[in-house]
């Protein structure tokens, strides 16, 4: 059996802490779970020091998270392992900036178009795009750009 790289040893206190936060059960699936495979994992004295894969059998996870959850207590603390880890950078770069999310809302306060009672999020998108603001951008990211602000209640989102 391979020996294991990051061990868990929690002293008292963080044993402690990690019990509470498990009993009260106030906090996300993914947050317990991780408390969970820290207090089985524990190779403190009197720790229980389950290897990996009962671990992950008993709480229904892959073998992989526990190794994970390990390492990362190890190497940056408890509050790092229950935490969730914060994207390094999205998955897709934001479309609206500060200028076009102004120019947005400026169009969409401004009046319609004529033979339109309102704004449409299709017209406004299509405006858009004939502005040159954008190559294309959809109707749902305008709604949800317009969501944001108080503006957003004048325009509809039917096409």
């Amino acid at each position: 059996m391979p020996r294991k790289k990051y061990l868990v040893t929690l002293t008292p206190e963080e044993r402690q802490q990690l019990t509470r936060l498990v009993s009260a059960g106030r906090r996300s699936a993914r947050t317990l779970t991780r408390a969970r495979i820290l207090l089985k994992a524990d190779q403190a004295d009197g720790g229980p020091a389950w290897e990996d894969a009962r671990i992950a059998e008993a709480l229904g996870c892959g073998h992989r998270t526990v190794e994970r959850v390990r390492e990362r207590f190890v190497e940056r603390g408890l509050d790092a392992a229950l935490a969730h880890k914060p994207q390094d950078r999205p998955s897709r770069e934001r479309k609206f900036d500060g200028a076009a999310e102004a120019r947005l809302i400026a169009l969409a306060c401004s009046e319609p178009p004529d033979g339109r009672a309102r704004w449409t999020m299709k017209l406004l998108a299509d405006r858009l795009v004939e502005l040159e603001v954008f190559d294309s951008v959809s109707d749902e990211t305008v709604r949800r750009v317009l969501k944001k602000t108080s503006c957003g209640r004048t325009a509809r989102s039917s096409g």
